[in-house]
């Protein structure tokens, strides 16, 4: 199965670290981060999953879950969390699935047709809280996935829900944005009283005030 951005993600029942879930619940009306590793054990997973879980606080600021996955029972995955725990000096604070029967991997597209079928590709899905696909990226085994690339692009996707706009090529939180095209001058006036830049017809840029805390 491929997931196409703006699907309803495959909603699943699953063994965790942290007990049995449905995915859709455990949203609830949150984000969610979705990424899996090929198994246990594993040297760059290792590292990623530390950095999920120190980040796990900037997650939950954004209202978004995360929750990991590997083909391995969850008794493995608590033997690993030691091991990340040990040489990372972060314990993971967010559940593995232990998607053994590979149920999730199959209806997510995890694993590759000519691959290993016990071993997951190393992937990424951004979720919205209507459960609607709006990420999906695919890492090669030997490079560790950017997490901080992963919150700018909550960051910038809860903006553009909230505003008529997108974000520019490299943009970070609090920089100026680009007004959708869409978006007609009059109506543009309306929604942004502090005015804009006009570069081009097509390309206005406006300083949004700050978020509220």
């Amino acid at each position: 199965m491929s997931i196409q951005l703006g699907q309803v993600a495959p909603d699943f029942e699953q063994d965790t670290t942290r007990g049995r879930i449905r995915f859709h619940e455990f949203l609830g009306e949150d984000w969610g981060v979705l990424f899996s590793h090929p198994k246990d054990f594993t040297p760059v997973c290792t590292t990623e999953l530390a950095e999920a879980a120190r980040l796990k606080p900037e997650f939950d600021k954004r209202h978004v879950k995360i929750i990991g996955l590997s083909v391995d029972p969850p008794d493995r995955h608590q033997d690993w969390e030691a091991d990340i725990e040990e040489t990372q000096g972060q314990a993971v604070n967010f559940p593995m699935l232990a998607d053994t029967d590979r149920k999730v991997s199959d209806l997510y597209g995890m694993v590759h047709p000519q691959a290993d079928p016990s071993v997951t590709v190393r992937s990424v899905f951004v979720i919205d809280p209507a459960k609607k696909v709006r990420l999906i990226l695919t890492y090669p085994p030997s490079t560790g996935r950017n997490f901080a690339e992963i919150l700018r692009v909550v960051d910038s996707l809860q903006l553009s829900d909230r505003h008529k706009i997108a974000t520019p090529v490299n943009w970070q939180q609090g920089e100026p944005v680009i007004i959708a095209p869409s978006l007609s001058d009059a109506d543009a006036a309306q929604r942004f009283p502090q005015g804009w830049k006009t570069l081009k017809p097509y390309l206005r840029v406006v300083q949004l005030p700050p978020e509220p805390a």
